[in-house]
């Protein structure tokens, strides 16, 4: 059996709950009624019995491991909770005011805009369509209501009743629409329209063109469009061109632009924001009656108001550091199609949730992989996991204790590889268990993720909600111990370099991660190095606290993802690959994450923006030719400075050259 720690004390899993361990009664299963807190001497246990022996394995065996050396660690703490995070001046993350990526909703295929590519954070339009002109019979149509006969069926989604109008309840003077561009202008869209007509209504009426061209109103049933005109002097009739300044969900949908105007009348800010009916609700399932959370709430559990995406209960968190799901471009959930549980049921749920992966996304441009990166399976699977393990109520049972999420560790296999590029993911998702500890709770989950009706991707994992004290006193994954790296024990061993940098640097080099990326500069190699003797790959990076990922995972509680440091170990893999030659006789290699490889991960740490530097091994384990090309199978491990933090198991890269297949 495997030996693991847990903030500083080892322990021996045994797959059983322990003797001291208290099942506390099910609260009555109502949205409105959370669990009463557990009793802080005692650790509560929600988990479905008998526990079936499929679900007898190293995530169950983790979180009984845990909840005793938890609670032990606890016992020697100071139980006296720190005084809660400073609020933020802001809620708004500028840096998501923009473009990206999206789909109908999971009923029908995504249109990508071909050549064009979303940069990360870009504002995701909740429709698409490649109708990028319209002509005075068209305006007419939306000023009518018919927004999907315009723009497509993606513009329709089962649950909403389109109110919103174009124009509504004056004259439409827009007579053309001659270009609609979701990445024109400086990055967030653009409009070029003719009018005939007051040219402050003209400048509204475009930007509510683009309200709706990026398919806003399916957030709130029964929305409309609201907005200032802004005053302006000048001809009746000209061209206005709209250079989109914001997108954003948060408070309510809305477009911020500047209008320009052809005949040198001074430009003119305009606002479109898509508002609900007066008195209606926004909150779980109110917004669209078919969803019980879509992409509004996925924003405002990001960054915004809980109480609106998570339920009235949640409010204590809006503004705090508290449970959030990432924001920008690492927020990879999008909609909860069925969920069988309640607030504050505590034992057991299934959930489905869908995930649009566009073919413009940053990390399809980014990646050194043939489709979708690694992280990126994982960061959907797992936020869509948690996400309803949350909503179910865990942090509740603790009123006025900071909470912040963290990933324990789990396992995951690629059952097939598929090009998921234009595809809706669909992720169905198990919370198997809840253990409530003072100032802490830890949740298990099991989840598949499938296109089309067919399983790609299959895994299970364990979340922990943290108290201040539970974090401060992580000690890795050692128990406090020194555990150097396999270099650092071996100093004499011989080193080759190579420089990612250099390579990254010459924009022709192929097989190479890039932009927002960019997570190693150099590799370090000892050929026939390594615990397996088979060679050891080495890499140092310097942490910069203005580094991207730390405004996304997460607000007010910035760290590094798990997921990028288990791709920054498969960067270096790919690296050495590359550079011992395995490419040489493909005509078109290409990296893959091969099927039927079982891999896992344990975290028992964080980057902080301020920790100076990450450090990542691996060790070769296995390299198995094919007649299409290899697959490198590793083990390895990422220290902050003076602590191992992250592990890997059986982490397997695949290079093959696509033109043999």
């Amino acid at each position: 059996m495997t030996i693991l720690e847990f903030d500083g004390i080892a322990f021996d899993p045994v797959g059983a709950a322990p003797a001291h361990a208290v099942a506390q009664p099910a609260p009555t299963p109502s949205i409105a009624q959370a669990p009463k807190p557990a009793p802080t001497t005692e650790v509560a246990v929600y988990a479905s019995a008998p526990v079936r022996d499929s679900e007898r394995g190293p995530i169950a065996e983790l979180r009984v491991g845990v909840v005793t050396a938890h609670r032990s660690a606890l016992a020697a703490q100071v139980a006296v909770q720190r005084a809660l995070w400073s609020r933020a001046t802001s809620l708004q993350d500028p840096a998501t005011h923009s473009v990206g990526t999206t789909t109908n909703a999971g009923h029908g295929s995504i249109l990508a805009f071909a050549g064009v590519v979303a940069r990360e954070g870009a504002f995701k339009p909740l429709a698409r369509t490649d109708r990028i002109r319209l002509d005075r019979a068209a305006l007419e149509q939306l000023a009518a209501g018919a927004v999907a006969e315009v723009f497509g069926l993606g513009h329709r989604r089962d649950g909403v009743a389109v109110a919103a109008r174009l124009a509504a309840g004056e004259p439409l003077v827009l007579t053309e629409i001659e270009s609609i561009e979701l990445y024109g202008g400086t990055g967030d869209g653009r409009v070029v329209a003719r009018y005939d007509g007051a040219p402050g209504v003209a400048a509204r009426q475009a930007a509510e063109v683009f309200a709706l061209f990026t398919g806003m109103h399916l957030c709130l049933s029964g929305s409309t469009l609201t907005g200032a005109t802004p005053a302006v002097s000048g001809a009746t009739q000209g061209t206005v061109e709209l250079v989109v300044t914001g997108l954003d969900l948060v408070p309510r949908p809305h477009v911020t632009a500047t209008a320009s105007f052809a005949g040198g009348e001074p430009s003119v800010a305009v606002q479109v924001t898509v508002a609900e009916s007066v008195g209606t609700g926004v909150g779980p399932g109110q917004a669209v009656p078919s969803l019980l959370l879509n992409e509004f709430h996925m924003t405002h559990l990001a960054r915004g108001d809980q109480a609106i995406a998570m339920g009235p209960e949640f409010a204590e968190y809006t503004g705090v550091r508290a449970t959030r799901l990432p924001t920008g471009g690492l927020l990879l959930v999008d909609r909860v199609r069925d969920f069988d549980g309640a607030r504050g049921t505590l034992d057991a749920a299934s959930y489905t949730t869908e995930y649009d992966s566009p073919a413009d996304s940053w990390y399809y441009a980014d990646t050194a992989n043939d489709s979708m990166p690694h992280f990126v399976y994982m960061e959907t699977s797992l936020q869509a996991a948690l996400l309803m393990g949350y909503y179910a109520g865990p942090t509740l049972t603790q009123p006025g204790v900071t909470l912040s999420l963290r990933n324990l560790g789990g396992t995951a296999t690629v059952l097939r590889q598929v090009d998921l590029r234009d595809r809706t993911i669909e992720q169905s998702s198990r919370m198997l268990s809840t253990t409530i500890l003072p100032g802490s709770s830890l949740q298990t989950f099991d989840y598949t993720l499938s296109v089309d009706g067919e399983p790609f991707y299959t895994g299970e994992t364990m979340f922990g909600y943290f108290s201040d004290e539970a974090l401060a006193n992580q000690t890795g994954l050692d128990a406090g111990r020194p555990a150097p790296s396999w270099l650092a024990e071996n100093p004499q061993a011989p080193v080759r370099a190579i420089d990612v940098a250099a390579r990254r640097a010459d924009p022709a080099a192929p097989l190479c991660s890039r932009g927002t990326l960019t997570l190693i500069d150099r590799v370090d190699v000892v050929d026939g190095g390594g615990k397996y003797g088979a060679g050891y790959l080495h890499s140092l990076r310097a942490i910069d606290p203005d580094d991207w990922f730390f405004t996304r995972h997460f607000h007010l509680d910035p760290v590094i993802p798990g997921s990028l440091g288990v791709e920054s170990v498969i960067h270096a893999v790919q690296e050495w690959l590359v550079d011992a030659g395995h490419t040489a006789d493909m005509t078109d290699p290409v990296f893959r994450i091969p099927a039927d490889i079982p891999f896992s991960w344990r975290y028992r740490g964080q980057f902080l923006p301020t920790d100076g530097t990450v450090e990542l091994e691996a060790h070769i384990k296995a390299l198995h030719r094919g007649p299409h090309g290899v697959t490198a199978v590793v083990d390895g491990s990422l220290w902050k400075p003076g602590l191992r933090i992250y592990e890997v198991t059986d982490l397997a890269v695949e290079l093959v050259d696509r033109a043999a297949r």
